[in-house]
């Protein structure tokens, strides 16, 4: 009679029980072949194998049984800690009887075996894992971020230390490892500061990145472009629009003795100089320095009290010093830089050789002081008695502007000359030359008592150029043309008028005295 094949179901989720149990199945199998049966699945389970064994049923069966009567071990290598872990499949023995005594059942059984037996990993087990270390309870973790450890290489007993001791290790590591890199990004910051400084020295702004955080410093960028907008001066502005070219003086103010003068206009100050935006300038000698403390250091050594040249002219307070540009060339050249200023259309600037100026200082305890100048060619085949003229901004409305032009006269009729200024004329230049012809005519016209008045009688008396004297006469509408002829007309009300102003003046008028001038005509002229 042939022997009653067992089925058996192992109902556990262990890998390891599955991997025990599956050798027993293969065992059975083998013994169930050689007694001639067919082949089939079997499932055994703790519980049936302990009924096998109590029954001794079968060899095949006790056979298995003695081959697992050890516990099956887990994952991490330990037995089950109690018996009820190796009872949680039970009820799947009854199922196991039914389906050995079912015929249907086991045929269905038999055509599921050609499929490859499904490992489970119950969750349970992460449980019932612990550490190999004896006398450990798997708390803590050797790096302090874990709860347990289940290997010993993360367990603290293992390593001499407490769980405490590990998460105290790992705070102060990470502790160390921030400050670590912050002083690492702060070196490599200090690195690259550093070798910005070398590399531009002063010339650009200090690296500001990663000093502050990032809100500040777009704070601190939007503070400087508005700062930037509101310090806009009229240069800036006309440089921005290429009206003022790269190069170009810069320069806003000037410190010059007592004053400090707001500047109208650039000039080819040197490089260096023309970034400053403020000059400091000896108003003697004209040497032009960098800073305060340069200019308190040469005032203390500068022997020049006066410009240097002939004294040609001195009344009161008033002098006038002629200065040759070949032989005081320097000064003569800071003349025309500082003039460049307060002056648009002045071209000349170190080319002063062939050129005479006449610099009027006012004289006080401390020396004489640069009011104004004039310059005017050594020879001229115009009859240019002037080439530049300024008076100072601080001199202006004062009446110095009249007098450097009657002085530029006076020095024509003492030369027997015609003269007139170069052209172009500035804008406050032609303004006191046309204040200053209408002044000469209408006290012509008042000293005048002739009946007939001509206009090379006027230019020969006043020194004053014939095209000069019928500009002015046609402004003053006082020029008409009648049968062919031109006529002056004299209005007695502009001279009434110009009458009254000179009363009004009084004797606090400045004019040049001719008999205070002390002078002859250069050689060649």
């Amino acid at each position: 009679m042939p022997r009653r094949r067992q089925s058996v179901h192992l109902g556990s989720g262990s890998d390891g029980t599955e991997d025990s149990d599956s050798s027993a199945e293969r065992e059975q199998t083998n013994s169930s072949e050689s007694d001639g049966n067919m082949p089939k699945r079997t499932r055994l389970t703790r519980a049936s194998l302990r009924l096998s064994q109590s029954s001794q049923d079968t060899p095949d069966v006790k056979r298995v049984g003695d081959h697992d009567e050890s516990p099956p071990l887990t994952p991490t290598g330990n037995a089950p800690s109690s018996e009820s872990e190796l009872d949680i499949s039970s009820p799947n023995a009854s199922h196991d009887e039914s389906v050995a005594k079912d015929p249907a059942l086991r045929d269905s059984d038999k055509d599921l075996s050609h499929r490859p037996k499904r490992r489970r990993c119950h969750e349970t087990y992460n449980f019932n894992m612990k550490c190999p270390t004896p006398g450990c309870n798997s708390l803590g973790h050797l790096t302090g971020k874990h709860e347990r450890h289940f290997a010993v290489s993360g367990c603290p007993l293992y390593h001499n230390l407490s769980a405490d001791e590990c998460k105290v290790k790992a705070t102060t590591r990470e502790k160390h490892e921030e400050e670590s890199k912050v002083q690492e990004e702060s070196n490599r910051h200090a690195t690259r500061h550093q070798e910005h400084r070398q590399s531009h020295g002063n010339t650009r702004e200090p690296l500001l990145e990663n000093i502050t955080s990032e809100y500040d410093l777009e704070l601190f960028r939007k503070a400087q472009a508005r700062a930037s907008e509101d310090l806009k001066t009229p240069q800036e502005k006309l440089r921005i629009q290429g009206q003022i070219t790269e190069g170009s003086n810069m320069i806003k103010t000037i410190l010059f003795g007592r004053y400090e003068l707001d500047t109208w206009y650039h000039s080819p100050y040197p490089e260096e100089y023309a970034r400053l935006g403020r000059l400091y300038v000896c108003e003697f000698c004209l040497k032009y320095m960098k800073s305060q403390t340069i200019l308190r250091r040469h005032m203390a050594k500068c022997v020049w009290k006066h410009p240097p040249g002939d004294e040609v002219y001195r009344k009161g307070a008033i002098s006038v010093f002629e200065v040759d540009g070949k032989k005081n060339k320097i000064y003569c050249q800071n003349l025309c830089l500082l003039a460049k200023l307060f002056l648009d259309h002045k071209t000349l600037y170190y080319d002063v050789e062939p050129f005479l100026f006449y610099v009027m200082t006012e004289a006080d305890n401390t020396g004489c002081h640069l009011v104004g100048y004039f310059s005017k060619e050594k020879n001229s085949f115009l009859n240019y008695n002037v080439s530049c003229i300024l008076t100072m901004p601080q001199y202006m409305r004062q009446g110095f502007g009249k007098m450097l032009i009657d002085f530029s006269y006076l020095l024509s009729k003492v030369e027997e000359k015609v003269g007139s200024p170069e052209r172009p004329l500035s804008d406050l230049g032609l303004i006191s030359y046309r204040s200053y012809w209408k002044e000469v005519l209408l006290r012509y016209m008042y000293n005048f008592q002739g009946k007939e008045i001509s206009i090379k009688e006027i230019s020969q008396e006043t020194a004053v150029n014939p095209v000069d004297i019928v500009s002015t006469l046609q402004s003053l509408q006082m020029l008409k043309y009648w049968k062919g002829k031109h006529l002056v007309l004299k209005r007695q009300d502009l001279i009434d008028e110009w009458k009254a102003k000179e009363t009004k003046r009084g004797s606090n008028n400045k004019t040049i005295d001719p008999s205070s001038l002390k002078w002859t005509p250069p050689k060649g002229t």
